[in-house]
């Protein structure tokens, strides 16, 4: 049986949302116990809104984008209206490590369940709180989804083509958002680990999205420039684009870093005097008539799928990739040899394919083995077992509504 880095931990789930969803199941794929919070009077959207179809579900365990965000969960339904709800709660964490929340600053407080309270009940619990602009300042109480992380981090302004208007990006941000999660969790468990102390996690969406654009900031800070959209052009490469290629929507990316790299470019091409060419013949001149190389590239892209531009480009040393779309990366055979791809039995989808752990750990190999909770699913394992209810006890806490 697998020794997971995390096996032993166990989590308490208040999050939901992408950004928030994604982050313990991180945790949870490292092996964490981790027992996501559900109730009926507030469900989490995800589980019954599609975004392919703008519809809702009638049934909260069929959507795509939860089963996707909240692989190897357990789920538990509380009402945390309830007061008996937040007392079970309670009792779940004396016995946990971590507790993570996304909800908007104060409302977890609210529910009785703040960090001040709950290392009453555990002195060394870890708790994450996570929201759109941190526990703390003016704009604390803010509420935001992804495109509003994006807006206000600073990357939708410099993201799209020059003279058009900034790129809403969406779920792409709260991956960032989620990463930063999960790796303050693990630096909290780290730091318990060598002085038996919990803490408390101030975690800022739109802060976690920004730390990324540290060159954006610097060249103002430094020059008073303001960057702007740029489309695909780099500030030193070029040729540096996506170029059409043969085939119905298809294209192929092309990043030349060196002479050297353009020579070879140009030699497969079959055009070796660009490379002496006073227009391309250095980095400083291509970036400068970039336009017009691109579209001397493409005449020669569009006569390729974009398969064999990248072998062939690549077979010289010079960086190429296709431009995939689903069915490119499902039918990857390097992604399929590399163990990509998962695949799990769900007991309403039936068998289902997934994406599997990303890192690939020697001393502590990973993979995906248990699909996303069904609504509930675990209630008699928390209930029963971990809190020590018995089946009368349950059935009265069920009448009384405090849990499903």
């Amino acid at each position: 049986m697998l020794e997971y880095p995390l096996e032993g931990i166990r989590i308490v789930d208040f999050a939901w949302a992408w950004a928030g969803a994604q982050a313990t199941s991180i945790l949870a794929l490292l092996g964490a116990e981790v027992i996501k919070i559900e109730s009926m009077r507030r469900i989490d959207h995800s589980r019954v809104f599609s975004l392919t179809t703008g519809q809702w579900f009638d049934e909260p365990d069929s959507s795509v984008i939860f089963n996707d965000m909240n692989l190897g969960k357990m789920s538990a339904n509380i009402d945390l209206s309830h007061p008996e709800g937040v007392d079970l709660v309670k009792k779940l964490v004396k016995i946990s490590d971590v507790v993570v929340q996304n909800m908007r600053p104060g409302k977890i407080d609210g529910l009785g369940l703040g960090y001040d309270v709950l290392r009453e009940i555990k002195p060394d619990i870890i708790m994450l709180s996570s929201s759109a602009r941190g526990n703390t300042g003016p704009e604390r109480e803010y509420i935001g989804y992804a495109p509003l992380f994006s807006a206000i981090s600073g990357f939708a302004y410099i993201s799209g083509y020059e003279d058009e208007d900034p790129v809403r990006l969406s779920g792409e941000i709260d991956l960032l958002s989620a990463t930063s999660s999960a790796f303050a969790v693990l630096a909290a468990l780290i730091h318990r680990q060598q002085t038996g102390e919990g803490q408390f996690i101030d975690l800022s969406s739109t802060e976690a999205t920004s730390v990324f654009m540290g060159e954006v900031f610097m060249d103002y800070c430094m020059n008073g420039r303001i960057q702007t959209r740029h489309g695909n052009k780099d500030p030193f490469m070029a040729p540096h684009n996506v170029y059409r290629c043969k085939g119905e929507d298809k294209w192929v990316s092309i990043a030349v870093a060196t002479d050297d790299e353009f020579k070879s470019l140009c030699q497969v091409i079959g055009h070796l005097e660009w490379a002496t060419d006073e227009r391309f013949a250095d980095s400083f001149s291509r970036w400068h008539n970039q336009a017009e190389l691109d579209k001397l590239i493409e005449i020669w892209t569009v006569n390729h799928t974009h398969t064999e531009v990248t072998q062939m480009l690549q077979e010289v040393g010079v960086a190429a990739a296709p431009s995939c779309n689903s069915e490119d990366i499902w039918n990857d055979p390097h992604l399929r040899d590399r163990g990509f791809w998962a695949e799990v039995d769900h007991p309403i989808l039936g068998r289902k394919t997934v994406i599997d752990t990303v890192w690939k750990l020697s001393g502590t190999p990973l993979e995906v083995n248990r699909p996303a909770p069904l609504f509930g699913e675990h209630n008699q394992y928390v209930f029963g077992e971990l809190l020590g209810l018995s089946d009368s006890e349950i059935e009265k806490l069920k009448k009384k509504k405090a849990i499903f």
